[in-house]
């Protein structure tokens, strides 16, 4: 890590005018005054400008002009933070920067979905007050689109700010607790008998909302918010309850991962259920593989994930092609039932015998 030096200062970007508003709120969430400059954060802590420069692209904000009081303490902190552990050779720089940028891709996200959901629970629309929904409409806002207008978006960043210290120790103790599964699963990874043949392996699941785009087409931004949110909702409960894990939603879809493979096709046969159930959302249709994966930085790759995501975009309205490996591992789980289907050639994949997941007898896939 670079020592602080004068000359490695350069121009940067000239901040955007900020809102007296929210730069008060700004303040009152990071606790301390945006008092500082780039050039007082590097020299306090110790560290090259440039060195000060990486952390904060890794934190994902763009740069600010020299002069420009754009820092507080909690930055110079969070600086001195890096800079020790570099130091002390507990990690190398990279190492600390990607950390900072695993911190900073979640809670960005985070962040935006805590305020959207605040707005959304304080908008006219949402709460039925007709003569504030009427007054708003007056003003010239679009009842159907998905961002806030003004006023609910100040009443939702000021209602978050109050909230702020409370909700701090809960994103502490979700991280923390997902910390320790997350332990606990490499460990259980890294035992050569548990991973078995081929490295690491997992059911891989994809689940699409049928007919999405027309969706798009025919319903209003806001309408639309309030579907993927829906889904979102959904999947995630039915996931978590079977022991499987969301990797990632992107829209109508939804990737996910188990480690038992009854588990996985236990999960799909569920989404399938609850999306049936829920008025709000259209059906949805699976595809399901059993075997290797690559999984990298919270995320996961390989033949496995790519044949998941192939079988599901030619699987049937509201139901679950597997894999023939899948098939052969669920021949003798109980309640599960799989038929084959005809071959077909999967681009990227090759050819495939998938089979129809459905329930055992007695149980109906649509219950």
């Amino acid at each position: 890590m670079e020592p602080y030096d004068e000359s490695s200062l350069d121009e940067g970007l000239v901040p955007a005018h900020v809102d007296p508003f929210v730069e008060a709120l700004q303040e009152r969430i990071l606790g301390a005054p945006l008092d500082l400059d780039r050039r007082a954060v590097a020299r306090e802590v110790g560290v090259s400008f440039r060195t000060a420069e990486r952390f904060w692209h890794a934190l994902g904000f763009p740069p600010v002009t020299d002069g420009a009081h754009a820092f507080s303490r909690t930055d110079l902190k969070a600086l001195e933070i890096i800079a020790e552990l570099v130091r002390s050779g507990r990690l190398d720089e990279s190492t600390a920067l990607g950390l900072t940028r695993a911190f900073a891709r979640t809670t960005d996200r985070l962040s935006v979905w805590q305020t959207s959901l605040l707005a959304e629970a304080l908008s006219p629309w949402q709460q039925g007050d007709v003569e504030l929904s009427r007054a708003h409409l007056a003003e010239g806002h679009d009842s159907t689109r998905a961002e806030p207008d003004e006023s609910t978006a100040r009443a939702a960043v000021s209602a978050l700010a109050e909230l702020a210290d409370e909700l701090e120790p809960l994103l502490v103790y979700a991280w923390r607790r997902h910390l320790t599964s997350a332990v606990a699963r490499m460990v259980s990874d890294a035992d050569p008998v548990a991973m078995g043949p081929g490295g690491l392996r997992r059911c891989v699941g994809f689940a699409d909302l049928v007919a999405f785009t027309s969706l798009v087409r025919r319903l209003s931004e806001r309408e639309l918010a309030r579907v993927v949110q829906q889904f979102e909702a959904v999947c995630s409960d039915v996931i978590t309850a079977h022991g499987g894990r969301v990797i990632k939603t992107v829209g109508d879809e939804v990737l996910f991962v188990a480690k038992v493979p009854a588990d996985g096709a236990r999960i799909a046969l569920d989404l399938v259920a609850a999306i049936h159930a829920d008025d709000m959302l259209p059906p949805v249709r699976l595809g399901l593989a059993y075997g290797p994966v690559v999984s990298r930085l919270g995320d996961v790759f390989g033949t496995t994930v790519n044949k998941a995501a192939r079988l599901t975009a030619v699987a049937p309205r509201g139901r679950i092609l597997v894999d023939d490996v899948l098939a052969q591992e669920l021949v003798d789980a109980p309640g599960l039932v799989t038929v084959k289907q005809r071959s077909r050639t999967l681009r990227g994949v090759g050819v495939v015998t998938p089979s129809l997941l459905s329930p055992g007898l007695g149980d109906s896939l649509l219950a």
